[in-house]
């Protein structure tokens, strides 16, 4: 596997101004050097343990996501260096990051995860509360943190007209939301549905094992 020609195949593939979340989870720091040195400086991870193990072995400039369920006694240790959390799918979650951040003298970036798939397995808010919680922030609550967009994930099927149905309702509340502030970042799409989730919308995509090869599950 040639991470170098995976890399430039998905940078080639991405329209101007479409962000790449490079996500190196389970594996190993090597990777995730190679890659950086290609130039990609934005990586996304799903766990707080795995992410902990890294950060301090790689560059500092390393713009690090967490894109994976956050349980809200893990916020303490990332707070102090993550640049974004993409899943952010309850008040009381959005509350411990600003609470954390102010601790740590930061502002932390979040998307609200919403809920799009029909999968129960899948986590994120609903419409519904999604407005409701985007409206506590543009009144005063949760201080240290910026809502700078929206994250959800499609259904994984190969149905592509019901995955392309679910990125644009994420993209309709994209641009209700933003009418009340705006918000710059729509987060779909993955190794295996990115071009649709562009296409439909988004401006940033979390691609893993398109770059890196197939996850060790063992992990």
């Amino acid at each position: 596997m040639d991470l170098k020609e995976n890399y430039t195949a998905i940078k080639n593939q991405l329209p101007s101004g479409v962000q790449l979340v490079a996500v190196s989870k389970t594996h190993p720091v090597e990777a995730v050097q190679e890659v950086y040195d290609l130039g990609q400086k934005v990586f996304g991870e799903n766990k707080v343990q795995e992410l902990m193990e890294k950060y301090p072995l790689l560059p500092k400039d390393i713009e690090w996501h967490l894109i994976g369920h956050l349980q809200t006694n893990k916020v303490k240790y990332i707070a102090p260096f993550i640049d974004t959390i993409q899943s952010v799918d309850s008040e009381k979650l959005l509350a411990e990051i600003s609470k954390e951040a102010g601790k740590n003298s930061r502002t932390i970036k979040v998307l609200l995860q919403v809920k799009i798939a029909a999968e129960e397995s899948k986590f994120g808010l609903e419409i519904d509360e999604a407005k409701l919680l985007f409206q506590k922030y543009i009144d005063g609550g949760f201080p240290n943190i910026e809502i700078t967009g929206l994250m959800g994930m499609a259904t994984f099927t190969e149905d592509e007209e019901q995955v392309r149905g679910e990125f644009s309702v994420l993209k309709g509340l994209f641009d209700e939301l933003t009418q009340l502030k705006t918000l710059e970042t729509l987060s779909m799409g993955m190794s295996d549905d990115f071009p649709a989730a562009i296409e439909c919308g988004a401006n940033s995509v979390r691609v893993g094992s398109a770059i890196f090869g197939r996850r060790d599950y063992s992990k």
